[in-house]
């Protein structure tokens, strides 16, 4: 990384009077941007990293001597909410987040979502091995997301909250999760863009099996609701920060269009979940990396099928998409 961008990044961030705290995540996807900013009464944290011993140690450093009064939550994905139920319980810090991530985030860990997840492995036809050890990968997250955090407020669309030197207004951009929200700053045209827009990578879009039935739809809307703010400085939840976030959601919008014409050549006459996914990522996944890609999937073909250009019916259990 040029030393002069990050230099130059950082002066950006400290003109806002917030700072970035890059912790490690041991996947492809190797960190997560958190935040902290001092506020009239104490400090506030955007997101918190995996419950881990590494986040722990990182959080005693940065926060040392720091009287934490807010934990803001951008979304209940594990890299952003895993830690915040101990960080509270060290600092007393009042929660927020939008009840509809909190709503998921207390459901994707618990016995009745995990018990749910052969039957809908099965429909997606995903090998009885392969989806032996997905079932086990999530399992493998209730630790880094537990204890949960007590949810002392929600989040509300166009609330305004201060962070740093400036007042941002809470923009709900679901897609990436149900109740994921940006913080936008109109004075400085400044968008902490968490994963709703990533400079390098697309997002992932992934249909769940619970909560909302055409996720790509409503991450689409969502590009075009932040796409009207036309914000300047991005700072995403992943990446370095950077300017023009209108050119990437164009970039995004783009690729999308390209997966949904790839997934319809795929299908052909017939096919199940997992054959179209192993064609839209030919590459060589992890076990993580393949429940992504499965949701990815199946958010494309809901798409798809929501909009009336493929069929889908049950055949031996397995759902099966025609045109």
């Amino acid at each position: 990384m040029n030393i002069y961008f990050v230099e130059r990044c950082d002066k950006m961030l400290e003109h806002l009077g917030v700072e970035s705290i890059r912790l490690d995540l041991p996947f492809r996807l190797n960190h997560v941007n958190c935040f902290v900013a001092e506020g009239e009464n104490g400090w506030i944290v955007i997101d918190t990293g995996l419950h881990n011993e590494q986040t722990a140690s990182r959080w005693e450093q940065e926060l040392s001597g720091k009287e934490v009064t807010d934990i803001f939550l951008t979304h209940y994905h594990p890299d952003h909410f895993g830690y915040a139920g101990r960080l509270q319980e060290k600092t007393g810090a009042k929660l927020s987040m939008s009840k509809t991530d909190e709503n998921a985030a207390f459901m994707a860990w618990e016995d009745d979502f995990l018990n749910s997840l052969p039957d809908n492995y099965t429909i997606a036809a995903i090998p009885k091995n392969i989806a032996q050890q997905m079932i086990e990968n999530t399992k493998e997250f209730i630790p880094r997301v537990t204890p949960y955090p007590t949810v002392q407020h929600h989040f509300k669309e166009g609330e305004k909250v201060v962070i740093g030197h400036y007042e941002y207004e809470v923009i709900f951009t679901p897609g990436h999760s149900d109740g994921l929200i940006n913080f936008y700053n109109k004075e400085n045209r400044v968008l902490f863009s968490t994963d709703h827009i990533l400079p390098k990578i697309t997002p992932n879009i992934s249909y769940w099996f619970h909560g909302d039935s055409n996720p790509l739809a409503t991450y689409l809307t969502s590009l075009k609701k932040v796409k009207k703010l036309n914000a300047d400085l991005v700072i995403p939840s992943h990446g370095k920060p950077f300017h023009g976030a209108n050119d990437r959601i164009d970039d995004i919008i783009a690729h999308h269009e390209e997966r949904l014409s790839q997934t319809m050549t795929y299908v052909k006459e017939g096919a199940n979940v997992y054959d179209v996914c192993q064609k839209l990522f030919p590459k060589e996944l992890t076990i993580h990396e393949i429940r992504f890609a499965i949701g990815e999937t199946l958010s494309h073909l809901e798409y798809l099928r929501v909009k009336g250009e493929l069929d889908r019916h049950t055949q031996d259990g397995q759902w099966i998409y025609t045109k």
